[in-house]
């Protein structure tokens, strides 16, 4: 497997854990406060970032879904009202994250449609060509190994079944990248610190974006592993990107 810089990126350099532990300890130590600061941070951007991630599923009937770094469940929960599958599954390897989604799953009266479960995205209990669709939002930079993760989406991915990822991206443009990288570098940290009192969290955000393969590099990578009519898309002046592809 091919090893990339953002790989090597972890929330505490110093720590003996690995990455994978590390960001299951990240997110459970945040859950609690990780969907005001989504909202707040991106002034409610987010939530049109994934309607619009969603849509790249319309053009057919996808009864079973299954949600990668699910976290809370926002992705899984848009999905089962705008896409009205049979069945969404979505894993997480943080169970602080999975415990406020099934709170607001029970709440919304969802939890026949949608279920959350603890699970490694590199390593996927599901039998091979189980799902119609695969959708991972802002969670493949935190794949400890990148390839093997996308490997194993594949693998669990029906054939003719759609891989969907939303993840974040640097923008282009000078005036808009000037910005973006203070307020990831300055205004993103200390918010993190003062809502989350955990800087690192937000710290690291800023970090791997800024290693990850985006664009052109992440559907070659697609590509190279197996993946067909693979296409990108990108959002918000560059700040977030849709990148697609099938088996």
């Amino acid at each position: 497997m091919t090893e990339f810089a953002h790989d090597q990126v972890v929330p505490d350099k110093h720590s003996n854990l690995s990455k994978k532990e590390q960001v299951a300890g990240m997110f459970d130590d945040i859950a609690g406060r990780y969907d005001f600061l989504n909202r707040f941070l991106s002034a409610g951007i987010d939530t049109r970032w994934r309607k619009k991630a969603i849509r790249q599923l319309q053009d057919k009937p996808h009864d079973y879904i299954l949600d990668v770094a699910t976290g809370t469940g926002d992705l899984a929960i848009m999905a089962s009202r705008l896409l009205e599958p049979g069945k969404i599954k979505g894993i997480d390897i943080s169970d602080g994250m999975l415990e406020l989604g099934r709170k607001k799953i029970k709440k919304l009266g969802l939890q026949d449609t949608i279920e959350l479960l603890n699970g490694d995205s590199e390593a996927i209990s599901f039998n091979d060509n189980t799902f119609d669709a695969v959708t991972v939002a802002f969670g493949v930079r935190n794949f400890q190994q990148l390839e093997k993760g996308l490997s194993e989406i594949r693998r669990v991915l029906k054939p003719g079944g759609k891989l969907v990822v939303l993840e974040f991206s640097k923008p282009k443009l000078p005036f808009v990248r000037s910005f973006y990288n203070f307020y990831m570098k300055i205004v993103t940290p200390n918010m993190g610190k003062l809502f989350s009192k955990n800087r690192n969290a937000y710290k690291y955000l800023d970090e791997s974006i800024k290693k990850f393969p985006e664009g052109k590099n992440f559907t070659q990578i697609l590509d190279q592993i197996g993946y067909h009519n693979t296409y990108s898309k990108t959002l918000s002046l560059g700040i977030c990107s849709i990148y697609c592809g099938e088996k």
